[in-house]
């Protein structure tokens, strides 16, 4: 999500603070053990947001009110790797190379762990691009990625929606929109054998699912399952990940919402801040990271991550 939106979000939610306590002692099945709570890695951040597990267990995750990137070691410390982004956001991780959504740059960015970094998509006439958000790589090393755009997130523009492009690794082939009726879109993930590709809606209860050709374009778009609990009558929807199970994860006005591979609503993870983003990491990807404002936050799971690099 926009670093410049979040003045606004939490406002809204000072109202509405008493979702953001702890979890409930319930647990959820094959998610998350009764009485486990997010525990709070590091804080002192302005706006935390994309992280992605490294191979080693670590995790990079940015700030984008700071226009940093961050590693967190196996051992726990975190290091800055990168300073002055044009407000890194999402991560990705490919063949061995750190990418970025840098949104008020306008482009995407590969880096090679040493604080240099080259833009890779840039907005020209013929991309159009308005602020990239958040990105992920399918099977082939092509990328998917949401552009929100521009505008402020409150109130709505009547009529205005953002965007989900792909781009091939094709050289010199610019990306091309794959849909632009989500009002805006912001976090995405795959499904584990990469035949769908999941994107949520701030502005909406919506998830939806694109189920894929081999080509990489879209052969049909469906509702994969709507947000029940809002904020604000909005979903705040923004980050995604998915477990080996297939159980998605969406961070939202209420705290992480976890849902079935089918779309079913299994029950909602709360976080002492609003979350923006998640990602399993560790040595056995049991332990979900989540980005929530100012903190870094660890949890616990019964379930590990996918057997992919990434989200």
């Amino acid at each position: 999500m926009r670093y410049n939106s979040f003045f606004v979000i939490f406002a809204l939610l000072l109202a509405g603070n008493a979702l953001l306590f702890a979890q409930s002692p319930a647990g959820i099945s094959g998610v998350v053990a009764a009485g486990v709570q997010p525990q709070l890695v590091q804080e002192g951040f302005m706006f935390t947001e994309g992280p992605v597990g490294s191979l080693d267990g670590g995790l990079y995750f940015s700030d984008v009110g700071a226009k940093k990137i961050y590693r967190l070691d196996p051992n726990g410390k975190i290091t800055a790797i990168r300073e002055n982004t044009a407000g890194a956001n999402g991560l990705a991780l490919n063949a061995g190379e750190l990418y970025a959504a840098e949104g008020a740059g306008k482009l995407i960015s590969r880096g090679n762990h040493n604080g240099r970094s080259v833009p890779i998509i840039e907005n020209d006439a013929r991309t159009m691009l308005e602020g990239p958000n958040d990105l992920i790589f399918d099977a082939r090393g092509g990328i998917y990625f949401t552009d929100p755009g521009s505008a402020p997130l409150f109130p709505k523009v009547p009529g205005r929606t953002g965007k989900v492009y792909y781009a091939s690794t094709s050289a010199g082939a610019p990306p091309y929109p794959i849909d632009n009726k989500i009002t805006l879109p912001n976090g995405l993930t795959l499904s584990n054998d990469y035949r769908f590709l999941l994107v949520d809606d701030t502005l909406g209860d919506t998830i939806w699912a694109f189920e894929l050709n081999p080509n990489a374009s879209v052969k049909a778009k469906r509702v994969f399952a709507k947000i029940p609990q809002l904020t604000d009558g909005e979903s705040l929807a923004d980050g995604m990940c998915i477990d080996l199970a297939g159980r998605v994860y969406v961070t939202t006005g209420a705290g992480i919402q976890v849902f079935d591979k089918k779309g079913k609503f299994l029950g909602n993870i709360k976080v002492p801040r609003q979350p923006s983003n998640c990602a399993f990491s560790g040595p056995d990807k049991k332990t979900l990271y989540i980005t929530a404002r100012e903190g870094l936050y660890s949890l616990k799971v019964l379930t590990p991550g996918p057997m992919r690099l990434g989200k």
